[in-house]
């Protein structure tokens, strides 16, 4: 069977998360949501998204397609479920298509349409509980759970990869893949599983509490403080003091600062002794930028700190306030405490901002690729270049 993730309106919501990508791609737990899709299905799979991304994230069709909602988290009994749909069948929870059986011809329009234009499909309740992202909140929110769920997938029926005797090990939810390194560690796994990942690094002093997982060849810094519920994606370097916190991959927290309840994309680099606040002083809840709704909305979360999408950056001592939203390539300094929402493409801080310009974005965009050893080729720059005309309009200077 062929294997469609799709987004649908839903996926604006996510913003800025999935500016650069499908909401497939999405980092949460120790895998994306495709990846969790592809293990569960022993499959690959290909995208149904918005134009701009269908270059580098494109659609294959054949005659008979099941098409699955991309911002749902699989279980196992869920894959088995998408994996039994019949022609013009459909799983459905809260008037919401999960998964939907289809022919090519029916794959002309969009996933909206589809999910509109229901006649003849069977609708089959799921009932099987899973977990969806809605907001970009959900992605620290859901990743204790993620990261458990993953685990137990992963460390199925495998033997973990040994560490040197000089770390100190609680409890025995431990899986380390082969050519991490760890050295004089302590990890705490008796308040959830901790995953290593392939050639990964954690350097000696630190201190990390489960859930807790570490992408590959990514690296934890000399002393860090890792608290669960955090996630340093593939190739991430991360120091300091982290809680309850997402990175997606190549993205640098390297020096000491305090980051909760946050996540950070990829291609981003927070400065030296960054710090966010993830807790209001009077302990309401939380109001976050909606880009849909062009305003500040209730997130109903006594603890959020910061969002950050790809490519932005921030200098040595920036302070984020409680509820921050930053878009794709800022670049933010200065003193005193950041504005809740930083549009796409600004440069400046406090002291005002100015727009930072598209073939400047994209200068820098390559040497921090160049850094890594990789191309900022046609297929990056065309992406970065309609997110800024899809996002210009909100540029406030």
């Amino acid at each position: 069977m062929n294997y469609i993730l799709f987004d649908n309106f839903r996926r604006n919501y996510l913003f800025p998360l999935t500016f650069m990508r499908p909401a497939c791609d999405i980092r949460v737990g120790i895998l994306t949501i495709r990846e969790k899709w592809e293990r569960y299905l022993d499959t690959t799979t290909s995208t149904l998204t918005e134009p701009y991304l269908g270059d580098k994230y494109p659609i294959r069709k054949e005659a008979e397609n099941i098409l699955i909602n991309g911002s749902i988290l699989p279980t196992m009994e869920l894959a088995g479920q998408v994996a039994s749909l019949r022609p013009r069948q459909a799983l459905i929870q809260d008037n919401t298509i999960v998964a939907i059986h289809v022919s090519e011809e029916e794959l002309l329009g969009s996933a909206d349409q589809l999910e509109k234009e229901k006649d003849g499909v069977e609708e089959i309740p799921t009932g099987s509980p899973f977990l969806k992202i809605n907001h970009p909140y959900d992605v620290f929110r859901l990743n204790d759970q993620a990261i458990r769920e993953d685990f137990a997938v992963l460390a199925h029926n495998r033997s973990s990869a040994g560490i040197s005797s000089d770390n100190r090990i609680t409890g025995d939810a431990l899986f380390v893949e082969e050519g991490a390194h760890v050295a004089h560690a302590t990890i705490n796994t008796s308040t959830g599983p901790v995953y290593i990942g392939r050639d990964a690094v954690i350097m000696e002093g630190s201190l990390i509490r489960g859930p807790f997982a570490l992408g590959e060849q990514a690296v934890i810094k000399m002393g860090a403080k890792i608290y669960g519920g955090t996630t340093i994606g593939p190739y991430s370097k991360v120091g300091g003091e982290v809680n309850n916190s997402v990175f997606f991959s190549y993205s640098n927290k390297a020096h000491d600062g305090f980051l909760g309840n946050s996540v950070i994309t990829e291609w981003c680099n927070l400065g030296a002794d960054t710090n966010n606040s993830n807790l209001k002083n009077n302990y309401e809840p939380v109001r976050l930028w909606s880009y849909p709704d062009q305003t500040f909305v209730e997130t109903g979360l006594q603890f959020c700190g910061l969002i950050m999408g790809d490519h932005s950056k921030c200098g040595i001592n920036t302070m984020f306030n409680t509820g921050s939203v930053v878009g794709i390539s800022s670049n933010i300094f200065g003193p005193g405490f950041q504005r809740n929402f930083i549009p796409s493409f600004s440069w400046g801080g406090t002291h005002g901002f100015s727009l930072f310009k598209l073939d400047k974005a994209i200068a820098v965009a390559e040497r921090v690729y160049k850094r890594r050893g990789k191309v900022f080729d046609e297929l990056e720059k065309n992406i970065l270049k309609n997110v800024f005309d899809l996002t210009i309009s909100n540029i406030t200077m």
